[in-house]
């Protein structure tokens, strides 16, 4: 912690369990699942949904896939990642600056990291949610959190959120990047899978009420960026890309994954988007994940593993993974410009 700090930055993710255990990961998707905005029915039903039969059921499962993922060194992927991205934008940003790490759910705790933060008299805070898009269950979430706490403080610096950086030009080269790592050309499709949410969340945010979102979103989501609309910023995001890697309409689709319940879910389902392709001959796909910033479960197993498999067993050959933006200097570089408030 630098004395000379006067500026503090937060970044805040998603969370993950403190180990692959399954008391571990229970505890984590309890305190995940339980938030309003993440499942948004009421608080009784919510209860009971949650504590009486997804943590419970889902926390064994989870905790061996998460056994698979775990460095023996570094850990959980998403924790090292995010530790690497907070320390490289200290480095960047210098010494009038304090960059704190928290997680939304779990540790270090958003509470842990402001209360490090008020002690230090900053002169401002700026919050950076690490999601791409904007969605009230993520980013939203983020904020009310910071809001609830930071209100408490005797003294209140200048506080700016950025809620969304859907097609921030360095994140997308980046991305571009990353596939470039590939030989392109040995490719026959290109997917781009966004984590979903329940259809019922997308007109929330919509204040009059007058939204009304069918299961795939609407067509202008499909060309317009529509302001605080997921589905439309995950189209946005996929443009952004494509163009950096010049391909064409045919050649890729976007699809979203990680469902959870029976519900309409926004669609075309990742699942179902593979079965589409195997039946259509595509034996050879490489695979976006621009929801995520560092690779975590859903990259590593849910993609590289869960769907390589099920899209094999469809008569396909191969589901290769682009890597996410982890600690790339590229994305530290428009992580700073996302810290100081600039444009690129």
């Amino acid at each position: 912690m630098s004395n000379k700090a006067k500026k503090g930055i937060l970044l805040v993710q998603l969370g993950t369990p403190d180990s692959p255990t399954t008391p571990d990961v229970k505890k984590y998707l309890t305190e995940f699942l339980m938030d309003p905005r993440v499942i948004d029915i009421p608080y009784f039903q919510r209860t009971l949904l949650v504590k009486g039969i997804i943590a419970r059921t889902r926390a064994p499962k989870s905790a061996k896939i998460y056994e698979t993922i775990w460095d023996k060194e570094t850990g959980s992927p998403l924790m090292h990642y995010s530790i690497l991205q907070r320390d490289l934008l200290q480095e960047s940003l210098g010494d009038e600056y304090h960059v704190e790490l928290a997680m939304r759910y779990q540790n270090p705790s958003i509470e842990a990291a402001l209360g490090k933060m008020e002690g230090m008299l900053l002169e401002s805070v700026r919050v950076i949610p690490l999601f791409p898009q904007y969605a009230s269950a993520t980013s939203g979430s983020v904020i009310d959190r910071v809001m609830e706490l930071i209100r408490k403080w005797n003294y209140l610096p200048e506080i700016s959120f950025v809620s969304n950086f859907c097609t921030d030009d360095l994140m997308a080269e980046t991305f571009a990047d990353h596939a470039r790592k590939h030989d392109l050309t040995h490719f026959d499709h290109f997917v781009f899978s966004y984590h979903g949410l329940p259809v019922r969340q997308l007109g929330k945010v919509d204040p009059t009420g007058k939204l009304k979102c069918p299961e795939s979103g609407c067509d202008s989501c499909k060309t317009n960026v529509n302001a605080y609309c997921y589905v439309s910023q995950c189209y946005a995001t996929t443009r952004t890309i494509v163009e950096k890697l010049g391909l064409q309409k045919e050649q890729y689709s976007l699809c979203f994954q990680s469902r959870l319940g029976k519900e309409p879910w926004i669609q075309p389902y990742t699942s179902d988007l593979l079965h589409d392709l195997a039946s259509k001959g595509y034996k050879k796909l490489l695979v976006f994940s621009p929801a995520f910033v560092a690779d975590c479960i859903e990259t590593i197993d849910e993609i590289g593993v869960e769907y390589a498999n099920e899209f094999k067993d469809l008569g396909g050959e191969e589901v290769c993974l682009v890597e996410s933006l982890n600690d790339d200097p590229k994305w530290i570089a428009s992580l700073k410009q996302l810290a100081l408030n600039a444009k690129n």
